[in-house]
């Protein structure tokens, strides 16, 4: 087992509470894979509002916004929402 703890977002937990339990059950085991190895789920990446990289991974219906802090061992998972399918 990975020690690289995972981290998820309020924000993110109450969008997971308002999907159906098998969107959810599947949601939180793609975050433990990303933890397990971050780099294999990055889509592409996006700065935030102070300029830090942060990996964007496309799952189904759902973009998931995950930071790998990589010197404190965390993986945070700093958003999840419905993907821009039109793209």
């Amino acid at each position: 087992m990975s020690d690289v703890r995972l981290l998820v977002d309020i924000e993110a937990l109450e969008f997971l509470r308002r999907l159906r339990r098998r969107e959810q059950e599947n949601l939180l085991k793609r975050f433990r894979e990303i933890a397990t190895f971050p780099a294999k789920f990055s889509d592409f990446v996006e700065h935030d509002s102070t300029g830090r990289c942060v990996d964007v991974h496309v799952f189904g219906k759902f973009a998931i916004k995950f930071w790998n802090d990589f010197a404190d061992r965390h993986v945070k998972i700093l958003d999840v929402h419905l993907a821009d399918l039109s793209a």
